[in-house]
């Protein structure tokens, strides 16, 4: 008998299968016993503060807590959100209609093109970018077009690039400063120039700034809706994971054009029943705790391990550059001292290191094809371990035997 199959041919379209790859790789490698130093996804190491946990601990003994929370968002909560964008970044937005909390950010990118494009429609695509980008839109059927991505344009797209014919089909434009994988920033003259081309265009721009407070040496991030009419032609996903240490609570908010916000939210509506109630409240006590400036912000933990791991990797021979935000470094490949019977790529890189270091990356083609050629390296270990990372890559390096 001849089986109909049951895999959706769509899932073939969801991207690199390289993050499941290197997982493979790290439990190989730590069943053989290596004492694997894991700089490969972006989870943050530490926990948030104790007033979050407890605020977390406390909601879920309410007998009221286990209700369906509604897939809008609390009304405190995006209350609160709205209350933090005003004094982050000096943005009005309305609670009610131009926001929607979300189950963290990459909720919202996974559902959003099917929250606002038809089949057939296109929508421009960062390369390289984060997989979920592409994978929204392969959900929706939408065709992407991607803008390169490269140093010598300080890893900004080109605008005037991209065909006319191209705009034309064109539903929406994501963007994301500070970027992942690559940690370029962007300042408040690149986002009114998108906000113009957008307006020229009549396309909708999606900027992910999940890394808005995770930026180093005084930079300060700004947020596209900061553009004069930029509610108008923008919305913005924030996510609490990477800020205040809460990926694994999964929320975060999507705010800017009020018909676009909708349209996310009359989707969620349909498919799921909003973040659980008390994650919502640690949610608000986190956004609290920033406005009331409590906490040291999480930036300056992660520029002390950037400047750790970036002064050892070149005092090893590696000269990766100083990002000026994110969790990540981006990297050319390293001049390697010894060679395989095959040519060094992104991917034999990546496993190599793993397998004769010890220490875990992500090979750039993960992210597309502009790549190649580069590793994308996470601060998610202590600065004493990202030096022990930054040894053993250099003894790596230089073909050296490791103890």
């Amino acid at each position: 008998m001849t089986t109909k199959g049951w895999r959706a041919e769509r899932l073939s379209h969801l991207g690199s299968s390289i993050f499941a790859e290197v997982a493979e790789w790290k439990k190989a490698a730590i069943d053989r016993g290596v004492d694997v130093i894991d700089l490969s996804i972006g989870s943050p190491d530490l926990p948030p503060s104790q007033e979050i946990r407890s605020a977390l601990s406390e909601a879920v003994l309410r007998d009221n807590a286990y209700g369906y929370p509604g897939s809008k968002g609390s009304v405190r909560f995006l209350k609160h959100a709205s209350d933090w964008l005003a004094y982050r970044f000096g943005v009005q937005i309305d609670p009610e209609h131009e926001l929607v909390s979300l189950m963290g950010s990459q909720d919202g990118l996974g559902h959003l093109a099917l929250s606002l494009c038809n089949p057939g429609d296109i929508a421009l695509l960062p390369d390289p970018g984060y997989p979920v980008y592409a994978a929204g839109l392969a959900l929706a059927g939408v065709e992407p077009y991607l803008m390169p991505l490269r140093e010598e344009n300080q890893f900004l797209p080109e605008f005037d690039a991209i065909p006319e014919q191209v705009w034309q089909r064109t539903k929406f434009m994501l963007l994301n400063y500070p970027s992942n994988p690559v940690s370029a920033t962007a300042d408040l003259d690149f986002f009114k120039k998108a906000v113009a081309v957008a307006k020229q265009h009549n396309v909708l721009i999606v900027h992910d700034l999940a890394y808005s407070e995770m930026a180093f040496d005084g930079y300060r991030p700004p947020s596209i809706l900061q553009v004069e009419g930029a509610l108008d032609v923008a919305v913005e996903f924030h996510s609490l994971s990477k800020s205040f240490n809460m990926a694994g609570c999964r929320i975060g908010f999507l705010a800017g054009n009020r018909e676009a916000v909708g349209a996310l939210r009359e989707l969620k509506a349909n498919i799921d029943y909003g973040v659980f109630l008390p994650v919502q409240e640690a949610g608000i006590i986190a956004l609290q705790e920033d406005m009331k400036g409590i906490n040291k912000p999480v930036g300056t933990l992660y520029e002390k391990r950037r400047d750790q791991f970036v002064q050892a990797l070149r005092s090893h021979g590696w000269e990766v550059p100083y990002p000026k935000a994110t969790m990540f470094i981006w990297a050319k490949l390293p001049v390697m001292q010894w060679e395989l019977s095959e040519p060094w790529d992104s991917r034999r890189i990546s496993r190599e290191m793993l397998e004769r270091a010890g220490v875990a990356v992500i090979p750039g083609d993960a992210f597309g094809a502009e790549g190649e050629g580069y590793v994308r390296i996470a601060l998610v270990e202590s600065e004493e371990r990202l030096v022990e990372a930054a040894a053993r890559i250099g003894k790596f390096i230089r073909g050296e035997q490791q103890s």
